[in-house]
């Protein structure tokens, strides 16, 4: 029999969460998605259970997204709705996660995309390891950042938030504390004993702080500069065109980036970070739920994972194919309310 792809476990005073698919680099399936809210619930009503800790079998990856074979072979089946259920029990979780009443502590080693940001940011505690390595790549397989970026990223220091949304950019451990999107930075080699002292009754907050290093200086703080110049600008065409006035190899990386990224993608991306500054948590999650029962049932988001996961060529054809295509009523119809049965309640 094939091992769990979920493991959960009472360890002292800790419910330990464990990702257990380390050969898909712990991608998230509907089924883990169900059993750790369902977790959540029983160890929300266990005295026993002070913290829940969240870690991952495997060094390469915390958690490099959702299951996006599966939403390819439900599209191809004619299941979409299948996957817009998913994406409800996701979503549903990630605001869980949030207002969850017990310390919530992700141990992250590893790749942190996507569905795994969904499972670990919103938790009180975050910690980098070494590995260490988050990014919001969907923009490059025709999706958008979910799993609530809509709240995260425009709370970012500067314009770092829409950066990470437009241009797929990873942010590594020293850099990933800096920016608030991990709280500590423990190395590697101590997750082992952070592990053994989560167990006790000590306070975690103590516990972390005694485990803790002061981050390094990233490279994020010399980009900033250029980041928050050219980001703040009003569009993604006048971002690209002001990368290109730079003349210098880090702006042209940033473009290049850009430029292979879907043109809708893009443009919803940006939008959502636009509007997101404004939005509670609830309301944001909400606002992605409206984007994504759009976005799952077009070509778009398939031609993506087709290019990248399916058939491996990395050559996406975009549809539209330039961002002076994308019709701006367009984008807006993608946030627009859906029949009052299919909204998500949280």
């Amino acid at each position: 029999m094939s091992e769990p792809e979920i493991l959960f476990e009472r360890r002292g005073c800790a419910g330990f969460v464990t990702l257990n698919r380390p050969q898909a680099l712990n991608a998230a399936t509907d089924n883990m998605v169900r059993q750790l809210a369902k977790q959540l619930d029983l160890w929300e009503n266990d005295s026993a259970i002070e913290r829940v800790v969240v870690k991952a079998a495997g060094e390469r990856a915390f958690c490099a997204g959702g299951d996006i074979r599966a939403l390819y072979q439900q599209y191809k089946a004619g299941e979409v709705n299948k996957s817009i259920d998913f994406w409800r029990v996701e979503y549903t979780l990630n605001h869980r996660i949030k207002h969850f009443p017990k310390p919530y502590v992700a141990l992250i080693d590893g790749i942190v995309m996507g569905g795994g940001v969904g499972l670990s940011v919103h938790g009180l505690y975050r910690v980098a390891g070494d590995r260490y390595s988050f990014a919001y790549p969907e923009v490059g397989i025709g999706f958008f950042p979910d799993v609530g970026a809509t709240y995260v990223l425009p709370r970012l220091p500067g314009k770092t938030g829409l950066w990470i949304a437009l241009t797929g950019s990873r942010v590594g451990a020293d850099d990933g504390v800096s920016c608030g999107l991990a709280t500590h930075r423990i190395a590697s080699l101590q997750f082992a004993e952070l592990e053994r002292a989560l167990e006790t009754d000590e306070s975690v907050s103590e516990v972390l702080k005694t485990f803790s290093q002061k981050p390094a200086p990233g490279k994020l703080a010399a980009d900033r500069p250029l980041i928050d110049r050219i980001f703040e600008l009003g569009s993604v065409e006048e971002i690209l065109a002001a990368l290109d006035g730079e003349m210098n190899e880090e702006a042209s990386k940033l473009a290049r980036a850009i430029r292979a990224k879907s043109p809708l993608s893009l443009k919803i991306a940006f939008e959502q970070v636009q509007r997101g500054g404004k939005l509670d948590f609830a309301e944001a999650m909400q606002t992605e739920f409206r984007i994504v029962n759009r976005v799952a049932r077009e070509a778009e988001f398939y031609e993506g994972i087709r290019a990248v996961v399916i058939d491996k060529d990395n050559a996406p054809q975009w549809n539209p194919a330039s961002l002076e295509e994308v019709n701006g009523d367009k984008v807006a119809s993608y946030f627009a309310p859906l029949p009052a049965p299919e909204e998500l309640r949280l």
